[in-house]
């Protein structure tokens, strides 16, 4: 007698392509444009570790963090050469929640303050990420350093998040059903995460621009 055993299977349905070109896609956005500071990055790369885990794909994971690590490297890049060539005039909204001149003042701040490491940390915290490489090129920071911080910051990011997300959900082999549960909380956290991003961007941009210019000095 076989028994007929019906679960959630994302990975299956959508297929591996499709896995990678999401997450390929959210790491560059987030990390290369406003939009981004709205995107899911850490939970889209802990999901996509689950999701693989739970089809024991453990070398597809390693090669999407690698492909990723690329990608978010990239972004962070265009990110900088947006800044360093327009000043970063970022159009601030007033009684905006995300795109305000105090979100804008405190990661500039924090780079002053740190400067190569801030680039490496800012990788854990979403919405510097997303600024902190515009603000870097209006400042002038070297590009070489630049480079090598966004470089390992991406390395300690990425394969972080997606490695943890599959190794953790490998533990839990032992119970398929807690496992499952995992791996639809996963995608759906993302599925959601995603919706109410581009909800709260759309809600942003319908709020009055700050006339007040954005740009920092260059130093």
């Amino acid at each position: 007698m076989h028994e007929t055993v019906l679960a959630f299977d994302p990975l299956g349905s959508a297929g591996p392509v499709t896995v990678w070109v999401v997450v390929l896609s959210f790491v560059f956005l987030e990390c290369a444009f406003i939009v981004g500071l709205f995107l899911p990055g850490d939970s889209l790369l802990l999901a996509a570790g689950v999701v693989l885990a739970a089809h024991g794909h453990e070398l597809s994971a390693w090669l999407l963090s690698g492909a990723a690590v690329v990608m978010a490297v990239a972004g962070n890049q265009v990110g900088y050469l947006v800044g360093r060539f327009t000043g970063t005039r970022i159009k601030l909204r007033k009684g905006g929640r995300i795109l305000t001149r105090e979100n804008l003042d405190r990661a500039g701040r924090f780079l002053d303050r740190w400067g190569f490491w801030s680039i490496v940390v800012a990788r854990w915290v979403p919405w510097v990420r997303t600024l902190a490489p515009m603000i870097a090129g209006a400042a002038r920071m070297d590009n070489r350093k630049f480079l090598l911080a966004n470089l390992v910051g991406a390395i300690v990011w990425v394969p972080g998040l997606v490695m943890l997300g599959y190794y953790a959900a490998g533990l839990l082999d032992r119970v398929p059903w807690v496992k499952d549960v995992a791996v639809v909380a996963s995608v759906g956290f993302f599925v959601v995460g995603t919706a109410y991003g581009l909800f709260r961007y759309v809600q942003e941009m319908r709020k009055p621009v700050d006339e007040v210019d954005a740009t920092r000095p260059s130093e």
